[in-house]
């Protein structure tokens, strides 16, 4: 049995040796600098909530958070 090297092979070296590099827009970069920093606030805001409340995530914390973000004008 003797063995070939397919057209394949060769152009699988070809078209791995030069890929460009992907950048992001700079759009793309002010966008996720708003939804990190729109995520940091409302992080903030939960972490100020439950200090003030006690500490504990219960069912009722979870209720209360939903309704101070939902209605939040800052974030």
């Amino acid at each position: 049995m003797a063995y070939t090297t397919a057209a394949d092979d060769r152009h699988d070296l070809l078209t791995t040796a030069a890929k460009p590099k992907n950048r992001r827009g700079f759009f793309r970069c002010l966008f996720d600098a708003v939804v990190e920093s729109r995520q940091c606030a409302a992080e903030r805001e939960i972490a100020a909530y439950l200090q003030s409340s006690g500490q504990f995530l219960t069912d009722e914390a979870e209720r209360e958070i939903e309704r101070i973000l939902s209605s939040s004008a800052r974030l």
